[in-house]
């Protein structure tokens, strides 16, 4: 008997992971039937008979095909190892029989559990063998699928039991009632709080209605919420219940509806809460609030005024530290601005004296003219930084307002009407006298200005023990201040512009009316006097700017500044100068030969030192401050330490550490600012040779 299994070719029935099982006694059959499943991506085992295969069927077990004679002998082993199969296991088997002379096909003696059969009549081509091995696989397939989801529905089922039971448990531990009530008001769900509120079982609570279960007068007190929470509305309820002891229990209910996937509502979920405790809490805590609201009432105001004195500190440090930060940045370039107008102003100086035309002296004029008024802008700059050289002194600050009068009406012109309110007696001031003319100078003229039309200027004075604007960023002064009022009636500042009023280059005016310098300056000039400075403005109500002076110790006495008139001569007198600028230094050495000296020049601390060793004498040591490495007052003092009677004179166009002359300066020391012109320079050298202030 020959099977025809000659073509082959992958089907489209083809199954991964399943084995199709292979029991036919005759070798070649067997053989054939494994190649054609093979060469078609089946998995294909075969067995001798139908006992080996009994003993391997199993899940993995995808479709099983015998041939008549493997069927001989008797099914009893593969009819017990199919009834050992899972219920959802009916193995696909496809039968292999001969077609007997006269009959019809003869049926396959297999097992009355196998009701999952393909019978095939020999011969049999590969295609119609793979259609149905195909047709089996997918059978088998399916119960495989049906096996999953059995499992799955186990698993849930399962799951579905522990939650609801895990679900009891929790309610049950709650001590809150829990319930279900379904739209004809009756318990579906209760947890055991109900026996230990009301000592009622919840078994014997399900079906019955509220009135069934608690009876028409606790039925009466709910029955309006429940309605309302069946009709869609959530409600809450407060109640008081009594406990079987006689307790009376404080109780809040929340009716919720609940809904289902479609949207209707099937029932109400309640839970009620003791709140026995909460009242009582609640009475005290009311009772607290009494006195609260009375302690609370009488820390507001204080609080109030604490948080507002907190909020101007924070905006005056803001406003300090932005201050500080372009104070810095002014500073730096008003440095190197200094050193270029030093060499300018000096030439100019020079080429004046040398130049007899009067075409080209009226150049040079306005020359130095120019490069003063740039001169005068660098010294506003470094007065907002604070980097400036000042000479503070004693002043008699009403004597000074008294000798600006005159200047200032004429100044102010005929519509600005001037006040003058001084205090007296009053303390000296610790300032710098001409920083405080040209400050209070400032102030009149930006009061000028505000009041186009005419108005009123005042001008006054009086005594503060104490700083009255902590925030400021300042330290007080323990000897008190002396404050100097300037107030116009003109139109007052806007919110943002006094907020920027003490910034460099910030003004109103219009382009070429105001550099904006002027009260920057005033900034920077009280800041490094250890004062401070206020300022009140409001639109429509005009400004009033208060500076507070440090006052001057008591014993201390007022000295007058120099004047000279007329640029003296050397005689010869032997100056080493020092100075790191290359054409500072070369104007230096001009300007001092011109004047008769004999000169020596370093450019730092090193050269200088060099120099002193290899000469026999110096009559004057003449250096800038700010050198690279070794500082001007460091050279000054290693140079005293072999010359301790030799003048020294210092250039700054600033430096850290010499703002204050007084505190910077040793003996027979003195300070020149740069940039300057040829006669203070000259005046500088010949006080600094003679000795005098």
């Amino acid at each position: 008997m020959a099977l025809h299994y000659w073509k082959t070719g992958m089907h489209d029935g083809t199954a991964r992971g399943c084995l199709v099982q292979v029991v036919a006694p005759w070798q070649r059959d067997s053989e054939s039937l494994v190649e054609v499943l093979t060469r078609n991506g089946y998995r294909a085992a075969r067995y001798p008979d139908q006992i080996a295969l009994a003993s391997h069927i199993g899940e993995q077990t995808g479709v099983v095909i015998l041939t008549e004679e493997a069927l001989e002998g008797g099914t009893d082993a593969l009819q017990r190892s199919l009834t050992g199969q899972p219920t959802w296991s009916d193995i696909p088997f496809v039968v292999l029989q001969s077609a007997r002379p006269g009959r019809g096909a003869r049926v396959s003696p297999l097992p009355h559990i196998v009701l999952n059969r393909i019978e095939l009549e020999r011969p049999v081509g590969s295609d119609s063998l793979l259609s149905a091995v195909a047709t089996a696989m997918r059978s088998r397939q399916k119960q495989f699928e049906i096996r999953d989801r059995m499992e799955d529905l186990a698993f849930s089922q399962k799951a579905l039991a522990d939650s609801e039971a895990e679900l009891r448990r929790i309610t049950d531990s709650l001590p809150v009632l829990i319930a279900l009530i379904d739209t004809g008001c009756r318990y579906r769900f209760a947890n055991r709080a109900y026996q230990a509120w009301f000592g009622i079982d919840p078994a014997d609570m399900l079906g019955k209605t509220i009135e069934q279960v608690f009876g028409p007068e606790r039925w009466e007190l709910q029955q309006q919420a429940v309605r309302q929470a069946l009709a869609g509305e959530p409600v809450r309820l407060e109640l008081a219940w009594p406990d079987p002891d006689g307790r009376r229990r404080e109780t809040e209910i929340r009716y919720i509806p609940r809904r289902v996937e479609d949207g209707r509502i099937d029932g109400v979920h309640l839970f009620a809460t003791d709140i026995t405790e909460r009242k009582d809490a609640l009475d005290a805590v009311r009772q607290a609030a009494t006195r609260l609201e009375r302690t609370v009432a009488e820390r507001t105001s204080a609080l109030r005024a604490e948080m507002q004195a907190r909020s101007e500190s924070e905006a005056a440090l803001r406003q300090a530290q932005k201050m500080e930060a372009v104070g810095q940045l002014t500073g730096g370039i008003a440095h190197d601005f200094n050193n270029m107008l030093t060499s300018i102003i000096g030439a100019l100086d020079i080429v004046s004296i040398r130049v007899t035309d009067e075409r080209t002296a009226k150049v040079v004029r306005a020359a130095t003219e120019a490069a003063g008024r740039a001169a005068a802008l660098t010294q506003r700059l470094l007065a907002f930084s604070r980097r400036q050289s000042l000479d503070p002194r004693p002043v008699d600050v009403n004597a000074l307002i008294q000798s600006m009068h005159m200047l200032l009406t004429q100044t102010l012109g005929e519509r600005i009407q001037v006040q003058v309110a001084l205090a007296t007696p009053l303390a000296r001031a610790l300032v710098d006298v001409n920083q405080l003319e040209s400050a209070l100078l400032n102030l009149c003229i930006n009061a000028r200005d505000a009041m186009p039309a005419g108005g009123h200027l005042r001008i006054a004075t009086r005594y503060a023990a104490a700083m009255p604007f902590p925030g400021d960023g300042a330290e007080a002064h323990a000897g008190g201040y002396v404050v100097v009022e300037v107030a116009d009636d003109g139109a007052g500042m806007e919110p943002a512009v006094k907020d920027r009023a003490f910034e460099p280059f910030f003004t109103t005016k219009p382009i070429g009316q105001g550099t904006g310098l002027g009260l920057s300056m005033i900034y920077g000039f009280m800041q490094q006097s250890k004062g401070f400075i206020d300022l009140q403005s409001a639109p429509g109500k005009g400004t009033t700017i208060s500076l507070y002076l440090p006052v001057a110790p008591a014993l201390a006495e007022g000295v007058a500044l120099p004047r000279d008139a007329q640029a003296p001569k050397g005689e010869g007198q032997l100056i080493l100068v020092v100075e790191d600028d290359d054409q500072v230094r070369l104007l230096v050495n001009f300007l001092l030969e011109e004047l008769g000296y004999a000169v020596v020049t370093a450019r730092d601390a090193n050269d200088a030192l060099s120099h002193v060793s290899a000469l026999s004498h110096i009559d004057l040591l003449v250096t800038d401050v700010g050198l690279p490495g070794m500082n001007g007052r460091q050279l000054a003092e290693l140079f005293r330490q072999d010359h301790p009677s030799v003048p020294v004179l210092f250039m700054t166009g600033y430096a850290e550490g010499a703002a204050l002359r007084s505190e910077f300066l040793g003996p027979n020391m003195r300070m020149i600012a740069k940039p300057f012109a040829l006669e203070a320079f000259s005046h500088a050298v010949t006080n600094a040779l003679a000795g005098t202030a």
